[in-house]
């Protein structure tokens, strides 16, 4: 089977996704309170956790490339940028859509771990979007009706009237664990290519995991590119009930039109203080001049305030869910997602730890084995969907090399 492209997933095979990730918010029970603290016992202040057996019970039910591709799951805001009339437009769009991507890929209040992807893993799914749906969150009477602007020269393939957005996700390193993911839509000539490398350390009460890596946002109509970094995530009162927050400083940018933004995910004083806030600015560097800033809780309200002097107010809990479609489980491949965990998850969603234990085991013991194999023949592992370029990894058919 040659999975050369998304294409090659049969899309029309592909049914609305029904899985609901809410995660029961229940506490930490005891007999997994002293499990935990024996697992802290042994770990010191800033080691790094990636080869640390966590104890299954913290596990979320999908994996970690399943929890990038919920980061699309307003694909109608992030059709809306490239229909920015102007450069600073477009960007706006782009921070708007950017703070409110993060509360859907956080579902739930308890902080648990998705999945560690295995080498060689996918993930595939995609959005249909109705066209009338792709509108700015922005409301200003001065900018056109993006949809009308674009009708005459969107070609759909399903004749529903709706663009399609295609997401691929891919675990392209083990040590380092990197996973790179791609994601594009081919009517409205956009695309987003990231590799992020995970990297968790041990901070006493708390587990911090830093994303490193890079995004690079592709609006091919107006040859502009948006290169963006991601905040760290941190799971907070192990040891009670855990929950996640946000933190660091991030940046945006684009070298041609010379706008840039940073956002600060800010991480809770100890005393006081509220959780979950985010402040960003926009700004046109050759003037130096701020031209919309941000406030609020990236999983809450968020107020933006233009130069223009308006304002606007997005709610992210109220803003609509467009549902991913996937291919049922007996349709995947051995190494999608659902389908290479699907023992793990049956297990933990009947209550049943040591079978998802079990399960978890003999995954990664099948990954160690295969891992030696290779060193004892000395073969280097290829990714099917990803190339290595520099520091990163770039989908191997991107949207920008098929104009």
């Amino acid at each position: 089977m040659n999975n050369s492209s998304p294409e090659s997933v049969d899309s029309s095979e592909e049914i609305t996704d029904t899985e609901d990730n809410e995660e029961e918010d229940l506490g930490v029970l005891d007999d997994q309170r002293s499990i935990i603290l024996h697992l802290l016992s042994q770990l010191k202040l800033g080691m790094d956790l990636t080869r640390v057996v966590l104890p299954t019970f913290i596990l979320e039910k999908r994996s970690l490339l399943e929890m990038y591709a919920n980061f699309m799951a307003h694909p109608d805001v992030f059709l809306a940028i490239t229909s920015g009339a102007t450069p600073e437009e477009r960007m706006i769009r782009f921070v708007e859509y950017y703070l409110t991507a993060f509360h859907e890929g956080r579902k739930g209040a308890v902080a648990k771990k998705p999945y560690n992807p295995i080498l060689g893993e996918s993930f595939h799914c995609t959005w249909d979007v109705p066209r009338d749906k792709v509108r700015p969150l922005r409301t200003t009477s001065s900018s056109p009706a993006p949809a009308a602007a674009h009708s005459a020269q969107t070609t759909s393939n399903d004749g529903l009237g709706s663009y399609r957005l295609r997401f691929v996700a891919e675990q392209v390193s083990h040590h380092p664990p990197v996973s790179g993911f791609y994601c594009e839509c081919k009517e409205r000539r956009t695309c987003v290519n990231t590799h992020v490398w995970t990297k968790s350390k041990f901070m006493g009460m708390s587990i911090g995991v830093s994303m490193l890596g890079e995004g690079v946002l592709h609006l091919l109509e107006h040859d502009e590119e948006y290169v963006f970094t991601l905040p760290s995530a941190y799971a907070r009162s192990i040891l009670t009930v855990p929950w996640v927050e946000l933190g660091g400083k991030v940046s945006i940018g684009c070298a041609k039109s010379g706008y840039s933004a940073t956002v600060t995910f800010h991480t809770k004083p100890f005393y006081g203080g509220k959780v979950h806030r985010v402040t960003g600015e926009v700004k046109h560097n050759p003037t130096g001049t701020i031209v919309c800033k941000a406030q609020g809780e990236w999983n809450g309200t968020l107020e933006f305030t233009y130069s223009s002097g308006e304002t606007k107010v997005i709610d992210t809990s109220k803003l609509p869910v467009i549902k991913k479609k996937i291919r049922p489980l007996e349709k995947q491949a051995q190494y999608e997602s659902r389908r290479l965990w699907q023992h793990v998850t049956a297990a933990l969603k009947a209550g049943d730890i040591d079978a998802a234990t079990e399960r978890k085991h003999q995954l990664e013991e099948k990954q160690r084995r295969e891992g030696k194999q290779r060193t004892a023949s000395s073969t280097t592992w290829k990714p099917k969907y990803f190339i290595k370029e520099g520091e990163g990894w770039v989908y191997h058919n991107p949207l920008w090399k098929t104009k």
